[in-house]
């Protein structure tokens, strides 16, 4: 019998994914030769990391950016570092995802001069621009201006490639980070498509595209997702996210199209779960994965890029990025996936699932619009409050063993590992004279330039930004003017000011139900009655630009429970501003939190700043990614403790701060 043949079987295989890895580090040199080598291993995608000033609109040498630059991503400063980071790479034949949100505009202006500079119609170039603002003020804090003004420049994005790039995804919107934020199945679609809600109506009530487009709108807008572990969950929930989109863009937006309705998403599955420990698990954690999003032929993920197995340790090495590569390889091109129709059409079980989240996630919906949207339900923290709320039932579920994480709750014991006995060397390491390089070229790159034209270009964005033209020309003047990302963004703060979401703390529920939460409280009380002062008082600091506040904020959360009272004031601060707030307000400790990589120069500059103020008694802990000769160095400078993923259980760490308290101030 014909093997193609079989029963079931499709007459043609199905396409394979576009797929690609996470890119991007040190310089724009760097990065491109990394893009190369991809390239070549059969990667059929690119998708663009960006450093975190690039991401927060600032250049390389502004007082935020240290320690920051060239280290989750590649540094883009200026047009000449757009031409290098795609040197010999055809964009007009390139698929190419850039994470990029608030300053999304900016990227795409630069990315689309280079492709013009190169003789690429932009009218084919094809690739998407992250373009989220919404979980950013959830979640990845990499947000600037506040929610309207960020929803009018992603409006102006869309209305520009719907005119000049049609075949351009001009926004992604992004459930990924709500679910690594806490949010479950039914939170993650109700709130993403409460986003994509949002963009849709600043579209057309922007009054720039015509009713009878927006049926173009709706099938140029993706979705980012995240698969979790649980991949039956994760097959429901695609499958009903799908349903949701179809009715939705039916009813409020009128698309008749089936096509123009179509679903469109990329994933990443889920780096949050992997883990430090035994990280050789992650490995298998991935592929399942994987298989949540590729299973179902009629949810299928039309890209995808896997996280490496060593991310909870540090910087992926571009062999680990190869590895992630080989196993979407071995999937698409060695199983049989693709040659069957949907593995899922008639099964009750599925149904049944798809149902129950699509009716809640449609409540959640519904209840996110009575409140005026999806801006209305940031600004008043409704959505950071639910989310920071389902991150810690999550984290109770785990510390109680209710949820098995293998080689971390349960089923600890294990041999050495080969793929960590390098140490430092199972990741990759950024050469700290990246920063100042970065620094002194886009220092030269100001030198260099027709002061005038970028005064010229500088005065029309802000001159277009009060009023409610279109910025894409005005930021493409800028582009070819020579202005920086710093410059830009600082031209829009402006006009439109900065924004600090709500931290998401107030109200939010702890673990009432954990039996050693009631021995750390009587230690907290005790410890405060020794020291003559009403409560214990925590500092919880996030220095620099790492926005991924989920950790510092469950800390938080636990230490309130515990009975601390806790300064917490949110992302994005200079080591100066954490040092004032632990001097006014008389602090008993001091915990920051650094996700980054940057931690041996954020963290330095907060006890230096200390000594300086006359604090050096005040103990300091951190948290973070951090190597253990990492580790050694901020002890080494005083640093009481240091926690890494590894430390899960957060009541025994709020154990830990009252016991760092009592060391520092002499007490048994």
């Amino acid at each position: 019998m014909d093997e193609k043949a079989l029963p079931g079987r499709l007459p043609e295989r199905d396409r394979p994914w576009v797929m690609r890895t996470y890119a991007g580090h040190s310089s724009a040199a760097a990065t491109n030769a990394l893009f190369r080598r991809n390239l070549a291993k059969g990667q059929t995608g690119l998708s663009v990391a960006f450093d975190l000033p690039t991401q927060t609109g600032y250049d390389p040498d502004h007082e935020l950016a240290a320690g920051e630059v060239g280290r989750v991503g590649v540094p883009v400063a200026h047009l000449g570092d757009m031409r290098a980071l795609f040197d010999g790479i055809p964009l007009a034949e390139m698929n190419t995802s850039m994470t990029i949100n608030a300053p999304a505009m900016w990227l795409l202006a630069l990315y689309g001069t280079v492709g013009a500079e190169q003789g690429a119609e932009l009218s084919r170039c094809s690739g998407t621009t992250q373009n989220d603002i919404i979980k950013e003020y959830l979640s990845r804090g990499t947000h600037i201006f506040p929610p309207a003004a960020s929803l009018r420049l992603t409006a102006d994005v869309v209305a520009y490639t719907l005119r000049e790039m049609p075949r351009w995804n001009p926004v992604n919107i992004c459930s990924y980070h709500l679910q690594e934020a806490g949010a479950t199945p039914v939170q993650e679609v109700g709130f993403a498509l409460s986003t994509a809600v949002a963009v849709l109506d600043a579209v057309r009530d922007s009054g720039q595209v015509p009713a009878e487009r927006m049926g173009d709108v709706v099938q140029r807008i993706s979705f980012f997702v995240n698969a979790g572990v649980r991949f039956v969950e994760e097959i429901a929930k695609m499958r009903a996210f799908g349903a949701l989109w179809d009715e939705i863009t039916r009813e409020r937006y009128g698309v008749r199209d089936a096509k123009q309705r179509r679903f469109r998403y990329g994933v990443q599955v889920n780096s949050l779960g992997l883990t430090e420990a035994q990280p050789e698990n992650n490995i298998q954690r991935i592929v399942l994965e994987m298989l949540g999003v590729t299973l179902s032929r009629d949810a299928r993920a039309r890209a995808v890029q896997l996280p490496a197995w060593n991310e909870a340790l540090g910087l992926p090495r571009p062999w680990d990025q190869q590895w992630s590569l080989r196993m979407q390889q071995v999937l698409a091109y060695e199983s049989d996936l693709l040659e069957y129709p949907d593995l899922f059409a008639g099964s009750h079980v599925m149904t049944a699932l798809v149902d129950e989240i699509v009716t809640g996630a449609r409540a959640e919906l519904e209840q996110v619009l009575e409140m005026g949207g999806v801006v209305a339900a940031v600004e008043t923290g409704y959505l950071k409050s639910a989310l920071v709320a389902s991150l810690a039932e999550r984290r109770r579920r785990m510390e109680s063993g209710a949820d098995v994480v293998v080689g971390v709750n349960r089923f600890t014991e294990t041999e050495a590992s080969p793929l960590t006995a390098a140490g430092a060397e199972s990741v990759e390491q950024v050469d700290p004279a990246v920063e100042a390089a970065a620094t002194a070229s886009v220092r030269r790159w100001r030198a260099g330039r027709d002061d005038a034209a970028v005064d010229a270009a500088l005065a029309r964005l802000r001159a277009d930004a009060a009023t409610t033209t279109n910025l894409v020309p005005a930021t493409l003047e800028c582009v070819r003017a020579g202005v920086t990302t710093g410059e830009w963004a600082g031209a829009l703060r402006q006009v439109f000011g900065e924004y600090r979401a709500p931290t998401g703390l107030t109200g939010a529920a702890g673990t009432g139900g954990d039996a050693g939460l009631a021995a750390v409280r009587e230690r907290v009380s005790a410890t405060a009655r020794e020291l003559g002062s009403g409560r214990l008082r925590l500092l919880v600091g996030k220095p620099g630009l790492d926005g991924h506040s989920n950790g510092a904020e469950q800390i938080a959360v636990r230490a309130r429970d515990a009975g601390f009272e806790v300064v917490y004031q949110g992302i994005r601060l200079t080591a100066g501003q954490i040092v004032a707030a632990a001097v006014e307000e008389d602090v008993d400790l001091v915990g920051l939190s650094v996700l980054s990589g940057s931690h041996l120069a954020a963290v330095p500059a907060v006890l230096d700043g200390l000594r300086a103020a006359g604090r050096p008694d005040l103990p300091v802990v951190v948290g973070g990614i951090i190597p253990g000769g990492d580790a050694e160095q901020l002890r080494a400078a005083g640093v009481a403790r240091v926690f890494t993923p590894k430390d899960f259980a957060l009541t025994g760490i709020i154990d830990e701060l009252v016991t760092v308290v009592r060391e520092a101030n002499g007490l048994r």
